[in-house]
């Protein structure tokens, strides 16, 4: 895993919180610790409808039905801990955009946005993408998670700090997580098994979980508060 270290934020600069307040006060950038103790997980499957999103050459397998599965392989995987809202339950097109508009209805929350990459090479094994502060703990416990099931990572980006639509606009902790590259084929291959979706379902619960109980503990140092615009469109391809 890559791990992005930077020094402990000190108190002036969670004092910017009070400065960047989002509706009902909540901190519109995310400049504060990790979440503990949160109560309500949002589970986004990623693309929908006619976004396929990748497709594997090796099993002919869409990104957008395997992400569906897996968001509710994770709802099922945390029980009845949590109250877990799915963004999309059927093969529906939902905007980024809306997706954001939805997720900022929910107080006390986290956002996992579920996908599955494409790439050049022979690039495998999971990512994830984080933008704001108070989403670096959960971003690593998720990587960690992934990592520990995945057989191997080879020329892989691990755990990335990018401001995108669903790591950046939300008014609550967001993390994207790619679950494996469709694009290698043994990978591919190894993603199309039900059984290995099942293990990766339940790491990646257990480490929502272990958030939710400890907090940042153990993630290592909080990353350096950036204070980037929203993420558009027109930034660049998601």
């Amino acid at each position: 895993m890559t791990a992005l270290l930077y020094p402990v934020l000190g108190l002036g600069v969670l004092a910017l919180v009070a400065s960047c307040a989002g509706p009902a006060g909540r901190d519109a950038l995310g400049h504060r610790p990790g979440p503990r103790g949160f109560n309500t997980v949002i589970i986004d499957a990623g693309h929908g409808g006619h976004d396929r999103g990748a497709a594997s050459k090796a099993t002919g397998q869409l990104e957008k039905d395997l992400t569906l599965d897996m968001a509710k392989r994770i709802r099922s995987q945390l029980g009845g801990s949590f109250r877990t809202i799915l963004m999309r339950s059927d093969d529906t097109f939902v905007d980024l955009d809306e997706r954001v508009v939805r997720a900022n209805r929910y107080r006390d929350a986290v956002l996992v946005s579920m996908h599955f990459n494409s790439g050049r090479g022979q690039m495998r094994g999971p990512e994830t993408y984080y933008w704001r502060v108070d989403s670096h703990g959960l971003a690593v416990r998720l990587q960690r998670a992934m990592t520990q099931v995945s057989p191997q990572e080879k020329a892989n980006r691990g755990l990335v700090r990018r401001r995108l639509r669903l790591t950046r606009n939300p008014f609550i902790p967001c993390v994207l997580i790619e679950g494996g590259y469709l694009s290698q084929p043994a990978e591919a291959r190894l993603i199309g098994q039900p059984g290995y979706r099942q293990r990766l379902a339940a790491a990646i619960a257990a480490a929502i979980r272990t958030q939710a109980a400890l907090g940042d503990a153990g993630t290592g140092p909080l990353p350096p508060p950036l204070s980037a615009p929203p993420s558009r469109a027109s930034d660049r391809r998601e």
